[in-house]
């Protein structure tokens, strides 16, 4: 992943609870580094360390962890990095979901060695849809729901995320229902 993830987690533990923990975090990841640079790419080991030691040191299930990393990335790091971007997705969160894939084609375009997830709308009512979510990466759903989350409060809507299937039911992909 790149260092722009990494950075948006250590800020997030650093706006949460304070720089001694976040040097606690570095320390018990062994990742032990400093600084990210945002644009340099980094095995995905290094990340998924730094979410398990905030686990530990903050004393939150992972599952805590990446869903606030979620709903962080959408309202501090999208909002304060891409928010031309963010804003071109759709006028409301329905628009948003139905745009992802072209959305992630424009990311790439910013991050070329990226490899976004991909997903999947179907479904479509007035009021809900289903989203699919593809990821070679394991164990992001919580990820994902934060995410779904933090597009919720950006569009400043009520929305219902429910995790109907998963990858670990021996599927290949997630697929949550959002009710609005």
């Amino acid at each position: 992943m790149y260092g722009l993830v990494n950075q948006a987690i250590q800020e997030l533990v650093i706006e949460k609870f304070g720089q001694e923990v976040w040097e606690k975090v570095n320390l018990t990841s062994g990742v032990n580094i400093d600084r990210f640079l945002s644009n340099e790419s980094y095995d995905d080991s290094v990340t998924y360390k730094l979410a398990q030691a905030v686990s530990e040191v903050a004393g939150i299930t992972i599952g805590e962890v990446l869903m606030a990393f979620g709903e962080y990335w959408v309202l501090k790091t999208g909002a304060q990095k891409y928010g031309a971007l963010m804003k071109a997705g759709g006028e409301n969160l329905k628009e948003f979901l139905i745009n992802l894939p072209n959305f992630h084609s424009r990311v790439m375009l910013i991050f070329p060695n990226i490899t976004p997830p991909e997903f999947n709308v179907t479904d479509i009512k007035e009021k809900s849809l289903s989203l699919h979510y593809y990821s070679t990466r394991e164990g992001l759903t919580d990820f994902m729901h934060g995410l779904l989350k933090g597009l919720a409060t950006m569009y400043k809507v009520e929305a219902t995320i429910k995790l109907i299937s998963g990858k670990t039911e021996n599927k290949d992909h997630d697929i949550f229902e959002i009710s609005l």
